[in-house]
């Protein structure tokens, strides 16, 4: 399961994802070992990930997708978008869903994604779920 960018990816996750609001490091790894992992990568190092853990009836979670502070707003996100969506259709995937901060509604809508559901909070954080069908 884990490739030789693993490690990095796991630092990326912690420092931009769970540090800032106060959840221990590794604190959401446990869909890791069922999950697709989509890294970008400059220079040898993991600059933005995303993850992808299958569900029932066709579906799948977007998941812990982060990008490293000074790659944001450059497009990283977009790409690692792109070549999940393009493997979920692969896959024959129906729908992928996530549940999206309130900052990162924008960037889901942009990729084509759409609200459903009520807001809940999570973690501490308030989020809107969100999918978009294949």
């Amino acid at each position: 399961m884990q490739g030789p960018l693993y490690k990095q990816e796991q630092d990326l996750r912690n420092r931009i994802l769970l540090r800032p609001i106060g959840l221990p490091d590794h604190g959401w790894e446990m869909d890791d070992h069922k999950a697709w992992h989509f890294v970008a990568v400059e220079n040898e190092q993991v600059i933005g990930c995303v993850i992808l853990v299958p569900l029932e009836e066709g579906q799948s979670q977007l998941k812990q997708m982060a990008v490293e502070t000074m790659f944001q707003s450059k497009g990283i996100g977009r790409l690692l978008i792109t070549a999940l969506l393009r493997f979920a259709k692969k896959q024959q995937l129906a729908a992928i869903v996530c549940h999206a901060q309130d900052t990162a509604i924008p960037f889901y809508v942009k990729n084509g994604f759409e609200i459903y559901g009520e807001p809940f909070v999570e973690v501490g954080v308030p989020h809107h779920p969100m999918r978009i069908t294949l």
